[in-house]
């Protein structure tokens, strides 16, 4: 038994925990987590396309909130009566007491019973999906250079996104001006022509955007040549192929899962009671309803905004912070006050030098929307430190072309695990974790390239 720092729990790294372990300061905290740094997903699609270091888009949990004690491991189980918290830790279980518990787990992909799915398309939400994935498109690259037949060299330069959110977009946007840039050292493939696909079920991509930027965006794409398939659903995933719901079949090497997440599933495990989405129900104070110490915020909650009464607030870095600034407040004692928050506006990157934002009702595309996006993200990112790292690199992408070079092993598809990690360890059957975080402390959804180790008692 150990006691919690400052007598609050917070299970989740993420930006929402992390940021609330952050503004308690001096009174203290214990975060458990599985990995010992916070990722900043927004960066993502410039971390993979190589504008970006990966390790920039990463902060040391012990550096952004030096006050906090770090626990690395997976919470497994809740004990509400005696105030405690079972985590499994690579030196076995251990129980943490607290006076104040704070969940902010995150959520993980979403992955739905499509055929193939799993198994032959690359996921995009942690810090290894974005890795994988430009060490995927450059060997597509060197692939494409040796193949003999036509038809392969073109299934090889055939790249399909699917998902039309800020994840999707961003990532399709930034990998395609790597491969442009990259075509200057494959003259052999300047007569071979590319095809980009962005594939999303919903009527319009960026729909929580305002109509007139997601128009221009779709225009930007298009003109880009990037084809948007609209209003169109993934019917089967194949090895090297993707049939789309409208019957047509796409051959390409490069198939890319960007459709969005889901609320982590030890939420269900521990006894929280959840909306029919499986978010955890809190009040305007961000508390657990029915409960008197135990809070929630991030992707994992559905949190009531007394700004917009009739719509909770959607699961982006933006609100989270907002959340853990109120959050922190209403820990620290005194009177607790309600979340209130109106949104500072919206923002997309759409490649190089080109993006949409709404900012204060102001709404700019082109390079000033791509300019404010940077500015907005640059603002959010905590530690000056990586803010100057994250700097360096924008300026010298801005006066060199992006690096072709791959790094480590190419990756396999269907990275995606059956179960989640902390699953895995409950049951018995985890042995080394894979590297990797997704936004609020889930666990990446890469699996090992290696096979799994037998089971083993955990």
């Amino acid at each position: 038994m150990r006691e919690a720092r400052g007598g609050t729990l917070i299970l989740g790294g993420g930006f929402a925990g992390a940021s609330v372990a952050r503004l308690l300061g001096k009174q203290g905290s214990t975060i458990v987590n599985p990995d010992n740094f916070m990722l900043y997903t927004p960066m993502l699609p410039e971390a993979a396309s190589g504008v970006i270091d990966g390790r920039h888009v990463v902060v040391p949990l012990r550096a952004m909130c030096p006050h906090a004690e770090l626990v690395l491991g997976y919470a497994t189980g809740l004990d509400e009566a005696a105030k405690t918290v079972t985590v499994a830790t690579d030196e076995g279980d251990q129980l943490i007491h607290y006076e104040k518990l704070v969940v902010a787990l995150g959520a993980i992909i979403r992955i739905f019973p499509i055929p193939g799915l799993a198994e032959h398309t690359l996921p995009f939400k942690a810090l290894p999906d974005a890795l994988n994935l430009r060490n995927h498109v450059i060997r597509r690259l060197e692939d494409a250079i040796v193949a003999e037949h036509e038809g392969h060299k073109q299934r090889h330069l055939t790249f399909v996104f699917i998902g039309g959110g800020y994840s999707g977009v961003e990532s399709c946007a930034e990998m395609k001006d790597l491969v442009d840039d990259a075509m200057r050292h494959y003259p052999d493939l300047k007569d071979v022509e590319q095809r980009w696909v962005l594939v999303d079920a919903a009527p319009h991509i960026l729909g929580s955007l305002p109509k007139r930027l997601g128009e221009y965006a779709h225009k930007h794409l298009t003109k880009d040549g990037i084809e948007i398939r609209s209003d169109t659903r993934l019917q089967a995933v194949e090895e090297d192929a993707v049939v789309l719901s409208d019957g047509e079949r796409i051959e390409a090497s490069t198939i890319v899962w960007a459709a969005g997440v889901q609320p982590h599933p030890l939420l269900k495990e521990i006894g929280l009671p959840l909306d029919e989405q499986g978010r955890v129900k809190v009040d305007e104070y961000l508390r657990v309803e029915g409960r008197e110490n135990v809070f929630s915020l991030g992707d994992c909650a559905r949190v009531p905004n007394l700004a917009t009464p009739d719509t909770p607030d959607p699961p982006t870095c933006q609100h989270a912070l907002r959340q853990a600034k109120r959050l922190a407040k209403n820990l620290k004692g005194g009177e607790m006050k309600p979340y209130r928050f109106k949104t500072l506006g919206q923002v997309a990157q759409l490649g190089r030098y080109k993006g949409v934002s709404e900012t204060l009702g102001i709404r700019m595309r082109g390079f000033m929307g791509w300019f404010i996006a940077r500015g907005y993200h640059l603002y959010a990112f905590p530690l000056m430190s990586r803010r100057i790292r994250i700097m360096i690199d924008w300026t010298l992408a801005l006066l060199f072309r992006r690096d072709i070079v791959q790094t480590g092993a190419p990756p396999r598809k269907g990275h995606h695990q059956p179960e989640t990690r902390h699953e895995a360890m409950a049951k018995g059957t985890h042995d080394e974790p894979a590297p990797g975080v997704a936004q609020d402390g889930a666990p990446s959804v890469t699996a090992p390239a290696e096979p799994a180790p037998e089971p083993k008692p955990a």
